[in-house]
């Protein structure tokens, strides 16, 4: 199956260490070289790019690791394909627009018999099951709401019995982000770490270079990087629970109950 990596962070961050580690898994430390991609939720919009060559050969992943974008929320994908053809249009993170923002979307896993129909502006332009349970969360929310976007624990909630009709199916490990906030789900295995003051140092399972956090954030950084399987030795990955939505923000999991407010306010918050 596939990798999933990720980022919510408090303020625009770079990836390059994390995704180092991971673009090895794509192909080289790992058999999941059937494409991979990476998404950047920064202020200017969303930066997406994938590829249907295994990661560790490609040349533009080789370019992000040396010059990393710097974003508040960041969802990236290895894949080895259990549905769809090996293609750019089959590679993941998916992103559609949906109230003026972008989103991102990334699975890890295998949903059988999984052919809803799609009613609503969205609709999947590859073959993969990934992409059609993308395009039907989306397509919930239109016909919900329509233009205007609830509050996050409404969103919270309506994606909640959602994910949970996708998941009777097979094993539905993803991230989603709309740039604001970001949300994770596993059926199998997840982990995530939170990076904080006071940083330690991060040796990478894959690379085997070290990383002085302390040297590279500044006192008030805070991130949480989530993933499919723990990417350094040295630092407390902890299992997520299974079958649950989570919701990350400002660099932390978040109480859904807590936002109230609109989505729309919740990068000054």
């Amino acid at each position: 199956m596939c990798q999933l990596l990720g980022m919510n962070s408090l303020k625009p961050a770079a990836l390059n260490f994390s995704f180092s580690g991971f673009c090895e898994r794509g192909g080289r430390t790992g058999h999941h070289a059937d494409g991979w991609g990476i998404a950047f939720h920064t202020a200017e919009g969303c930066r997406l790019f994938v590829e249907e060559r295994a990661a560790a050969a490609s040349p533009i992943a080789a370019a992000l690791r040396e010059a990393p974008i710097r974003a508040r929320n960041i969802v990236a994908h290895v894949r080895k394909a259990t549905q769809g053809a090996v293609a750019r249009e089959n590679c993941h993170p998916f992103v559609r627009r949906l109230w003026g923002r972008s989103w991102s979307f990334a699975h890890n896993g295998d949903l059988k018999g999984f052919v809803p129909v799609m009613r609503g502006p969205f609709a999947p332009f590859g073959n993969t099951d990934s992409e059609r349970a993308f395009c039907y969360l989306l397509n919930h929310l239109h016909a919900r709401w329509g233009v205007q976007p609830p509050d996050v624990q409404a969103l919270h909630a309506a994606l909640s019995e959602q994910v949970a009709v996708i998941a009777r199916h097979g094993s539905f490990n993803f991230l989603l982000s709309d740039g604001l906030v970001m949300f994770a789900h596993a059926t199998t295995r997840l982990y995530c770490v939170e990076r904080a003051y006071p940083f330690q140092s991060a040796c990478s399972r894959d690379t085997g270079s070290v990383v002085m956090l302390g040297h590279v954030n500044h006192l008030d950084d805070r991130m949480s990087v989530i993933a499919t399987e723990a990417l350094t030795d040295d630092e407390s990955w902890l299992p997520l629970p299974s079958a649950e939505l989570l919701l990350f923000h400002g660099g932390r999991l978040r109480d859904p109950s807590t936002f109230r407010q609109p989505a729309s306010l919740l990068i000054s918050s």
